[in-house]
């Protein structure tokens, strides 16, 4: 009983915080959104930027390593080109776990040039199907892009 007396003492407590910000907001001024968060290219996919943009075609965006016998570390390279007409920069690539480690170009890739995202997964630990994936953060349209890999992780026999 006194747990529900706390909670709704809670609620009409924010229930009356909330009223007096509302209030406090409500001065008459009508806010205006600019037209520019709209227009943006990372908010807006279907919106064309002026200017030369890179564009990343990737040979493939997913690995399957099949069997791993657990403890092994395997890496994977995914290839790919800027199809684009501007230089184009990997400015992040991230892991979805510490299992799962990209290596990545940190110099501008020019139009036509090809690079390779090195993708390092250890199994150390790890049992039974897995799928990792690599986020990537770029200054192409769109600006992210996911890698996966995937496998089957399995125990090492026992030697007698």
């Amino acid at each position: 009983m006194k747990i529900i007396k706390i909670i709704l003492c809670l609620l009409m407590t924010a229930n009356f915080a909330c009223n007096d910000l509302a209030k406090k907001a409500d001065t008459g001024k009508k806010e205006r959104i600019s037209a520019n968060l709209v227009n943006n290219p990372i908010t807006a996919q279907e919106v064309k930027q002026e200017g030369p943009l890179p564009e990343l075609s990737f040979e493939k965006l997913s690995h399957n390593f099949g069997e791993i016998i657990q403890g092994e570390s395997v890496s994977h390279q995914f290839v790919f080109t800027n199809t684009g007409h501007g230089d184009l920069i990997i400015s992040n690539a991230k892991g979805s776990c510490g299992c799962t480690v990209p290596k990545w170009p940190r110099k501008p890739i020019t139009p036509g040039e090809k690079a390779e995202i090195k993708v390092t997964f250890n199994s150390n630990g790890r049992e039974g199907k897995q799928k990792k994936t690599v986020t990537l953060v770029t200054n192409a349209i769109p600006n992210t892009i996911v890698l996966t890999i995937t496998g089957l992780v399995i125990l090492p026999k026992k030697q007698n």
